[in-house]
């Protein structure tokens, strides 16, 4: 009998604290839940790398690298990026041929990822090894590949194949020329695995900041029109002063 009447005490004892401090650490629960929904940043901010394309033509002010940018918001794909100011880099697209920027009636045109498609990608981002087309041409490409004086390529180009045991070895180089110096071009093969391959171009603007873009391989033939283009809509871009 004193067996259970020593038990029944200390059950007692033990539930004189047990329950507070289970009320004590749910309420802690969920005013740490209200703080995370209440004080954390919205969503554009968490999700703003969604794509979520707007037909707007209301011009957006950014900057990268302290160069500033004011590009109508139908060429941004991202939410963050309309928000405006100071960004690390600048996602854009624009459709072939004219590159126009996204409007509703050509949805599909954008959404495509045929071999054929039209879209072309843009980013504009900031650039500290400072490195125009030519330098990294001679002094990063050139030592990749089987033969250094290339051979002659399809549309002006100058083709150049990577070695395979370089990290380009499914792609290949082409080399073109204009005003400004070399067009220079890395274009992925295709194959089974890549039925859709993409050309990418990466070249300076100013100093501090460069812009990389790709479009199909299958528009390769359009090199020149594309490049010129380009700096068009850059120049358009670019605040006059």
């Amino acid at each position: 009998m004193r067996r259970t009447t020593d038990d029944d005490e200390t059950i007692r004892k033990h539930s004189g604290w047990v329950i507070p401090l289970t009320v004590f650490i749910a309420t802690l629960s969920l005013s740490a839940a209200f703080l995370v929904l209440y004080l954390a940043p919205s969503g554009p901010d968490l999700f703003g790398k969604q794509l979520s394309p707007t037909s707007r033509s209301d011009i957006i002010s950014l900057s990268v690298g302290g160069r500033p940018f004011r590009i109508p918001a139908n060429y941004l794909p991202y939410a963050a990026s309309r928000q405006g100011g100071t960004q690390k880099e600048i996602d854009l697209f624009a459709l072939l041929p004219g590159l126009t920027g996204w409007s509703n009636w050509e949805a599909d045109a954008f959404a495509s990822n045929a071999p054929d498609s039209k879209v072309l990608y843009l980013t504009l981002h900031q650039d500290r090894v400072g490195l125009n087309e030519a330098g990294k041409l001679s002094r990063v490409y050139l030592d990749y590949v089987q033969e250094r004086q290339g051979r002659p390529g399809p549309f002006g180009l100058r083709q150049y194949r990577f070695r395979e045991d370089t990290g380009y070895r499914n792609e290949d180089l082409f080399v073109g020329n204009s005003e400004k110096g070399p067009v220079v071009m890395r274009c992925v093969q295709v194959s089974r695995e890549v039925p859709s391959p993409s050309c990418l171009r990466e070249t300076l603007i100013a100093r501090g900041v460069a812009l990389s873009y790709r479009f199909k391989r299958e528009h390769l033939s359009q090199w020149r029109e594309i490049a010129a283009k380009i700096d068009t809509l850059m120049t358009g871009f670019s605040p006059k002063h």
